[in-house]
């Protein structure tokens, strides 16, 4: 039974951001079809951002309409609409409406804002939901969480998505005749020069958004069998009465969902002691300055691995070369899932380790960045040493952060539903900083420069 909870854990969690990782891995497919092409990028990242509503209402309710809001009700409603929403996709990705005489891809981008607000509040919602189950679960749900990009991206891979062959070309100096070369007799000398060839995908877009909405299906079913399966049932009520006096205080939460641990009054030894100067975390006790400390360093983690990378990740790969791009990305995809694994059998909550392991992860993050500023001239561009370390460089990056995020969200779970609800709003926070900072200096300013994947000149 334990092993058929694991299971619908990891189930669960593999819906909290499969149809938006999906969405990015499909990017190649997309944008040759619709008439934003590759500005299409830079839009979803900001309907991304916008539908950070969705979790700061969730939030805004818990804070000061305790009690109102049906956790149940709400991940039954958001997985419902991500299904359908994914499912309006594979109908109507390719339609376009009439803006001001421009052609928009309006359809794609209204369901892109909404399949956003169900991923986005999934942070708030899923994770407050798995303090009803065992701790051990959560880990589990962070596998899956780490699957909603491993899943897609393998499928994406089978649908031959960005395969590209580098092929022999002709460049001539003057563009404007190389549209007439047939039969015709140019004077320019032409220049031998190889050119990106996109090979056709297995199998359309349409079938891959009903495979992300099988997915979401997949998700709504595991949660309703969370919620009323007599096995699981049964475990989390066994799992409520074996606590001992010091979760006393779930009962109350389980009255009062929007009881705050962290914020209050302990009693030592008969006396009663402010929670102004230390709070308890798990079988510590901490200082606001250590509990400021933790939620910096998921916020840092989560902007670093959820947006300030991911946005650069063409420019610091591409110009070593096609494959190194996609061995980046898909050891990354790895990299997540395989952090939690490691998490499931090796939990350590030092707080002196977690902040060596973002250090030690961010200098991953200052080399990826420092390779996307040079482009296209990386460092060692023209070795394979260079791919090595460019992939390497993003597997450390990934793994060691995504170790650190379930390690505070472990801490956490400790002091019950509220920490967990912030930590969703942290996650959130940090991510859309990150991508507020990057996005003007991606689009805006431009300062990062595309290399080319089949012809590298420095």
């Amino acid at each position: 039974m334990a092993l058929l909870t694991h299971v619908l854990a990891c189930l669960f969690g593999m819906g909290s951001w499969v149809t938006i990782c999906g969405l990015w891995v499909e990017l190649p497919l997309i944008v040759p079809q619709v008439p934003e092409g590759w500005y299409l990028p830079s839009y979803l990242s900001v309907l991304i951002q916008v539908a950070n509503v969705g979790p700061l209402f969730v939030t805004l309710m818990h804070r000061f309409r305790p009690g109102k809001l049906s956790e149940v009700s709400v991940v039954y409603f958001i997985v419902s609409f991500g299904f359908i929403a994914s499912l309006l996709l594979g109908f109507f990705w390719k339609e376009t409406l009439e803006v001001q005489g421009i052609e928009r891809s309006v359809p794609l981008l209204l369901l892109t804002f909404f399949i956003s607000v169900v991923d986005c509040t999934s942070s708030v919602t899923f994770l407050p939901f798995m303090m009803r189950l065992r701790p051990e679960y959560l880990t589990t749900y962070y596998v899956g969480e780490g699957l909603s990009g491993l899943v897609p991206a393998v499928v994406a891979l089978i649908q031959g998505v960005g395969v590209m062959q580098c092929v022999n070309g002709t460049l001539y100096s003057n563009c404007n005749e190389t549209m007439q070369l047939l039969g015709k007799n140019i004077s320019e000398e032409p220049v031998d020069h190889l050119i990106p060839h996109y090979l056709p995908a297995n199998f359309s877009a349409e079938a891959f958004f009903f495979f992300l909405a099988a997915m979401m299906l997949v998700c709504l079913v595991a949660f309703l069998l969370l919620n009323h399966l007599p096995s699981v049932t049964r475990e989390r009520l066994n799992h409520r009465t074996s606590r001992n006096v010091s979760r006393a205080s779930e009962e109350k939460n389980k009255r009062n969902l929007e009881q705050k641990p962290m914020m209050k009054s302990i009693s030592l030894n008969g006396v009663k002691k402010s929670i102004s100067s230390s709070t308890r975390f798990g079988s510590g006790t901490y200082s606001w300055a250590q509990v400021v400390y933790i939620f910096f360093i998921l916020a840092w983690a989560n902007a670093l691995t959820n947006s300030v990378l991911p946005s650069i990740q063409s420019y610091s790969c591409l110009p070593y070369g096609n494959q190194a791009y996609h061995w980046s990305a898909t050891m990354a995809s790895v990299a997540n899932p395989l952090a939690c694994f490691i998490a499931m059998f090796y939990s350590q909550r030092s707080l002196v380790l977690m902040g060596l392991l973002t250090a030690f992860g961010s200098v991953f993050g200052v080399y990826i960045m420092g390779m996307a500023v040079l482009s296209p001239c990386p460092f060692l561009v023209d070795h394979v040493a260079g791919v090595v370390l460019i992939v390497v460089a993003w597997t450390c990056f990934v793994l060691t952060l995504s170790y650190v995020k379930v390690m505070v969200a472990v801490i956490l779970r400790d002091e019950g539903h509220s920490a967990l609800l912030w930590c969703g709003a942290v996650v959130q926070l940090g991510s859309m900083l990150g991508a507020v900072i990057m996005f003007p200096l991606v689009n805006i300013y431009s300062l990062f420069s595309s290399g080319d994947p089949c012809n590298t000149t420095c």
